[in-house]
């Protein structure tokens, strides 16, 4: 995904792996004082973790390709 860094493209995929998944969780996992979950920090954390995955099976494992 990051062929521009050059050489130092699987560090660039671990720098987004780290954001990603954080950035996933935060949103999937976040309830406010009342306990309720907010739709649009699910919808970004939902699709964070879909970039987290596709980097992880494709770039950095190897194991699919899209």
């Amino acid at each position: 995904m990051f062929e521009f860094a050059g050489e130092a493209e699987p560090l660039v995929n671990i720098i987004f792996l780290v954001v990603t998944g954080y950035i996933a969780l935060h949103g999937i996992r976040f309830k406010d004082e009342k306990g309720e979950s907010d739709f649009v920090r699910l919808l970004f954390g939902s699709i964070a973790a879909v970039f987290f995955f596709m980097v992880l099976f494709q770039d950095v494992l190897g194991v699919v390709r899209f």
